[in-house]
């Protein structure tokens, strides 16, 4: 599959010169204009190459990190699935955990439950062990 770089390189100028960066928290979960990316690396869609992504740890008002949301359900020590209100089963895929700068953050879609936020984050310690 060919990937339009040449657009995302367009709209990633123009996030870094002119977008704002939104006031955020841990646990809610974003469309993010996360680019056209190498590889297996997911990319964001549509004309702003948007994805959802939660905000697994705000480092600031700048940085975070951030795991990638998928409709596409899968098991397995690097996904978790998990149910947002209004918008159904839904999948992280935690391998593709990754800094990010806020200013790629267009709008806000949800809040994950702190009882499932937990449930990640020991998950991902898992990973890491």
């Amino acid at each position: 599959m060919k990937k339009d770089f040449q657009s995302w390189h367009s709209e990633k100028s123009d996030i870094h010169e002119n977008k704002e960066r939104p006031f955020f928290h841990e646990r809610e979960i974003w469309f993010v204009s996360l680019g056209v990316n190498v590889g297996f690396e997911e990319d964001g869609k549509g004309k702003e190459f948007l994805r959802p992504i939660l905000v697994l740890r705000k480092f600031n008002n700048e940085s975070f990190w951030g795991i990638p949301v998928t409709k596409r359900i899968k098991s397995g020590k690097y996904y978790f699935t998990f149910n947002l209100v209004g918008r159904g089963q839904n999948n992280l895929i935690l391998s593709q955990l990754r800094m990010m700068d806020s200013k790629r953050m267009q709008y806000k879609i949800g809040v994950i439950e702190a009882e499932e936020f937990n449930m990640i984050k020991q998950k991902l310690k898992l990973l890491f062990a």
